[in-house]
């Protein structure tokens, strides 16, 4: 799935297949949330801003995870940091809900449906994988699915050889209905407008983390040629999705 976190690549060299996030959690996903608090590439989970915050910040470049600390401190000195960016609660487009921890995910298109587990951070500062390789994971840090910014839901595309719960999630297509029911009693839809596939050393961490305006869904897992000797998928895959209607939790 998703980059490797280093707990995941201990699994995956005992020959499991690792969704993982390419270094992630520290080294992308916080430089996207561009916490002021922050100077380096690096945040440790004590500077994290509270959820509801994370999808307001403006985002600041990527770093890509090859880059020593000391080179991109280095470029960061010679590049000038990009103007802040309007506050997006002053222009929210679309239907958006209240924080409401969500429970299921539905994707009748490729037939998954599974219950989500919470995702935080491991000792290295990257995002945590799910243990179960049939269920999908919720990243707690970020919004949740249906509230303004983009909710991260990630899970492994194969295990030991087996199918994981994300196995055809590249096979999603723009239009394609995503679902989340959460513990209000609501079920937030969305609509796939884009899916991509990035090489690890390219994730788009400002398309995945970074602020949006509406509330957003993004769907993580590994994706392209595997790569035996290291025990790890080379991309990943990226399903793009928005908010467009809610309803009651039937049952």
């Amino acid at each position: 799935m998703t980059g490797s976190a280093a707990g995941g690549r201990n699994r995956l060299a005992r020959g499991a297949t690792s969704v993982g996030l390419a270094v992630l959690g520290a080294t992308l996903l916080w430089s996207a949330l561009a916490w002021p608090s922050a100077p380096d590439p690096v945040v440790s989970p004590a500077a994290v801003p509270p959820s509801r915050q994370s999808a307001l910040v403006s985002p600041s470049p990527s770093v890509t995870p090859s880059v020593t600390q000391s080179v991109t401190q280095a470029a960061a000195r010679r590049t000038p940091a990009p103007p802040a960016e309007p506050d997006v609660r002053d222009r929210v487009a679309g239907v958006v809900l209240p924080e409401s921890h969500p429970v299921t995910l539905a994707i009748p298109r490729i037939g998954v449906r599974s219950r989500l587990v919470d995702l935080g951070l491991d000792r290295d500062g990257a995002m945590e994988v799910p243990r179960d390789p049939d269920r999908a994971g919720w990243f707690s840090r970020g919004a949740t699915p249906g509230a303004l910014g983009p909710a991260v839901i990630a899970g492994h595309v194969t295990w030991n050889g087996a199918n994981g719960v994300f196995h055809r999630l590249g096979n999603l297509r723009r239009g394609d209905q995503v679902s989340v029911s959460r513990e209000d009693g609501k079920t937030a839809v969305f609509r796939v407008t884009r899916v991509s596939q990035y090489a690890k050393s390219h994730f788009p961490s400002r398309s995945v983390y970074g602020a949006i305006d509406h509330a957003g869904l993004r769907l993580i897992t590994c994706g392209g040629s595997y790569d035996a000797a290291a025990h790890r998928y080379l991309d990943n895959v990226v399903v793009f999705a928005r908010l467009t209607r809610v309803h009651e939790t039937r049952g």
